[in-house]
């Protein structure tokens, strides 16, 4: 495996979405109220998944900013999908979109540091 397959983008999603969703998933129904459930280790993942995966060369900016963005609202989705709770709620656009915000500026954040880590490097991508 070399540092430009596509399979790093696979691993670095499901390691930032067991990481955002993990605490989520486990949380009471009563407890998952967005922005607030979110907020903790989960989002330090994101953070640290995206910088790793852009400090790496393993990817463009801007690919690798959304994938890892996408773990936040999929977390949700797979909630509101499997959950304990009956049925999808009344705001789940709301609920989506929010978690969607979280996820891009966590992403952008380690996307951001990232890249910093990979100005210095020779390792960047083609």
């Amino acid at each position: 495996m070399t540092r430009n397959s596509r399979i790093w983008w696979l691993v670095g999603f499901l390691i930032a979405l067991v990481g955002v969703g993990f605490p989520y998933w486990r949380a009471p129904s009563a407890m998952t109220a967005l922005p607030g459930a979110l907020y903790g280790p989960g989002l330090a993942a994101l953070v640290v998944v995206a910088m790793m995966l852009r400090a790496f060369g393993t990817g463009r900016f801007l690919p690798l900013l959304l994938l890892v963005a996408a773990a936040a609202p999929t977390a949700v989705l797979l909630r509101m999908l499997v959950g304990d709770s009956a049925g999808m709620p009344v705001s789940w656009p709301r609920e989506l979109l929010i978690a969607s915000a979280i996820g891009l500026a966590a992403s952008l954040a380690g996307t951001l540091i990232g890249s910093l880590f990979l100005l210095r490097s020779s390792r960047r991508p083609q």
